[in-house]
């Protein structure tokens, strides 16, 4: 059977076609999936996504007018896709429920030194052959205080490593991970853990009830001094709230790999293009603020366990079978409602 794929990286795209290579014809594309985009997977059973692309019920319809019966979200998120449209339509949707923890934890390690510690600004500077250190102190984080908004894998991972920089661990979750109880956690209410923490870490997912989790009331919660981290979905942040945040010279440094806004941006070169995106635009300005193009599962190891897993659903559709990783499935309510 021939699949095709969109929203495919150009370094996901040999260990995408490797892995379908004895099993199908896979057709990898460049481009999301939306509403002017979805025609061309017109005559496919199977279609792969990426997660910005846009799965509302109109470019659903499209596609199973089309002849899709499966879409195969190549991401843990799904808050891009109409799952209710999808049942209505008797559609089946997988996602991949869980790849390699480690490889969001390590990077948003990595922003978070990087922006403690001035890193970008630094490397810009010797760029230009100027190695003052004027404008470069940071801070140890050794005996301060890290909050992390969500302690389910990826924040277990994060917690570890925090635990290893020998620092006081505050979380904030629906349910407690024993796991990071045992490492010291102590579990408080959103609202202490925004005003007490040096470093603030954002591992849950983006739902009704997470929108703008990080909006105006937050940010001035905050320490003026605090470090924000963000590698889950750009709409736990309410960037608005936060470039007026920022303009008072509040926090010590933000980096945020993710963007409320950032489908048809992210993953894409927009370098010779007027950006009309004001927000970003002006996010983009502040010397203490990093910002990543949502790459922080981006490793062979996240990569290879994604599609080994959207090839296991492939594999589970075409044999009948039901999966965990299953989110909609033809007479069955949608994973949410049930």
């Amino acid at each position: 059977m021939e699949i095709i794929a969109f929203g495919v990286q150009t370094d996901e795209r040999p260990l995408l076609e490797r892995a379908f290579a004895d099993r199908h014809q896979i057709r990898c594309l460049d481009v999301n999936l939306d509403r002017d985009t979805a025609p061309i997977a017109h005559g496919y059973e199977i279609v792969t996504t990426d997660v910005n692309s846009e799965l509302s019920a109109e470019v659903l319809q499209t596609l199973f007018t089309g002849g899709t019966k499966l879409i195969a979200q190549r991401a843990t998120g799904y808050n891009n896709i109409d799952l209710r449209a999808a049942a209505d339509l008797g559609m089946t949707v997988g996602r991949v429920a869980a790849y390699s923890p480690y490889a969001v934890a390590e990077f948003a390690w990595a922003l978070a030194l990087a922006v403690d510690r001035r890193v970008i600004r630094a490397a810009q500077r010797t760029r230009l052959f100027d190695f003052r250190l004027d404008g470069l102190m940071g801070r140890d984080l050794r005996g301060r205080t890290v909050g992390v908004v969500g302690t389910g894998r990826i924040g277990e991972a994060f917690t570890r490593i925090a635990h290893g920089f020998g620092m006081r661990l505050l979380g904030w979750d629906l349910a407690e991970n024993p796991a990071c109880r045992d490492l010291g956690m102590r579990y408080v209410d959103r609202d202490h853990l925004f005003a007490e923490s040096d470093l603030i870490t954002l591992h849950v997912p983006l739902t009704d009830a997470t929108r703008h989790l990080v909006d105006a009331a937050a940010l001035a919660a905050m320490k003026d001094d605090a470090l924000l981290v963000n590698t889950s979905r750009g709409g736990l942040v309410d960037t608005a709230a936060l470039v007026r945040t920022l303009k008072t010279g509040r926090l010590s440094g933000v980096a945020l790999d993710v963007y409320e806004e950032e489908a048809g941006m992210f993953f894409h070169d927009r370098s010779l293009d007027v950006v009309r995106d004001d927000v970003l635009a002006r996010l983009m300005t502040f010397n203490n603020v990093l910002v990543t193009s949502h790459q922080a599962y981006f490793t062979a190891d996240a990569v290879g366990q994604i599609i080994d897993a959207t090839l296991a659903n492939v594999e589970d559709y075409l044999a009948g079978r039901g999966g965990a990783n299953l989110l909609v499935t033809p007479g069955r309510p949608p994973a949410a409602e049930r």
